[in-house]
């Protein structure tokens, strides 16, 4: 079982063995994806509620189909368009929706620790779809999942993280998972978009993006959000790019079999170029395949009670 836990609120709390669990379960998804008929009865019954306060196509279309795929009752509810904008307050909300028959919840909320509020409060499943600078854990995952199908195993791996360390879910994320994998993570990025104190996490931290790129097995691009260039963090997106971004020369700092990920949407021309998004080290595109099977996974998962892993037929 998955340890009998009732939500996944990030990687930080899980172990190893939790997280190749999920891994696999999801690669079996994934085949289920791959068939021409992708409708499986295996969430037949039950109810998937994708609670959002934040925008997002990739994170939460794919919760969605992935829902609908294992044929559960799938709604969605964004702030915009509900009492929250009448301000309901979290947790009044979470209440209500859990009184409907809810059987898991899937968040984003721009607020770290939202997620753990929400569960505190509600009998259905929680799964954190990122909460503010906190996690990011499914996105972490399918990341995971990419990187053990091509390469076949991720302990022993050097994997380097570039960008926006501080403000990033998702680095904390792999960050968590990687390590605890048993891979190296190195990150590089912009001085004052370095988190003080992140070699703690055990990871190694570069002033240059050449030398963190040095003999990485896997390169991870991340997305510059552009308000942060309203606080002068960096001084121009055109600075960046030149010292930042990744091209095919810098790539080349790599190992020739270099896998290249980004959690998207990219910046073409700031974090990563054409050339490279574009080449056949990227799989971008896949990374978008993987997060439905992941996300199909964790539903399957968290769909029986205290997170039971079964053997999926």
């Amino acid at each position: 079982m998955l340890n009998n836990r009732k939500d996944l609120l990030g990687l930080k709390d899980l172990q190893a063995d939790e997280i190749k669990r999920i891994l696999n379960h999801a690669e079996t998804m994934k085949y289920i994806l791959s068939q021409k008929n992708k409708k499986t009865p295996h969430l037949q019954g039950k109810s998937i509620i994708t609670l959002f306060y934040e925008n997002s196509t990739r994170t939460r279309l794919s919760f969605e189909l992935a829902a609908k795929y294992m044929s559960a009752s799938a709604a969605n509810i964004s702030a915009s368009g509900s009492s929250v904008s009448k301000g309901e307050t979290l947790i009044d909300t979470g209440k209500t929706i859990d009184r409907m028959g809810t059987d898991i919840i899937i968040i984003r909320h721009p607020m770290s620790g939202a997620p753990h509020l929400l569960a505190k409060n509600v009998e259905a499943s929680v799964i954190n779809a990122g909460d503010g600078m906190n996690e990011h854990p499914t996105q972490a995952l399918l990341d995971m999942l990419t990187i053990k199908e091509h390469k076949g195993k991720i302990e022993g791996l050097r994997v380097a993280i570039i960008g926006d360390i501080t403000h990033s879910r998702v680095v904390r994320s792999n960050i968590w998972g990687l390590t605890k994998l048993g891979a190296e993570v190195c990150v590089a990025g912009p001085a004052t978009l370095i988190p003080p104190e992140i070699e703690k996490t055990g990871v190694k931290v570069f002033n240059s993006v050449q030398e963190a790129l040095l003999d990485a097995d896997v390169v991870m691009g991340l997305r510059i959000q552009m308000e942060r260039q309203k606080s002068g963090l960096f001084p121009t997106v055109r600075e960046y790019a030149r010292f930042f971004g990744i091209d095919d020369k810098r790539l080349k700092f790599a190992k020739e079999d270099v896998l290249l990920l980004h959690p998207g949407p990219v910046n073409r021309g700031v974090e990563l170029f054409s050339e490279v998004i574009d080449g056949d080290k990227s799989l971008i595109n896949e990374q978008v395949t993987n997060g439905v099977a992941v996300r199909m996974a964790l539903l399957y998962l968290f769909s029986r009670k205290g997170g039971n892993i079964e053997n999926i037929h």
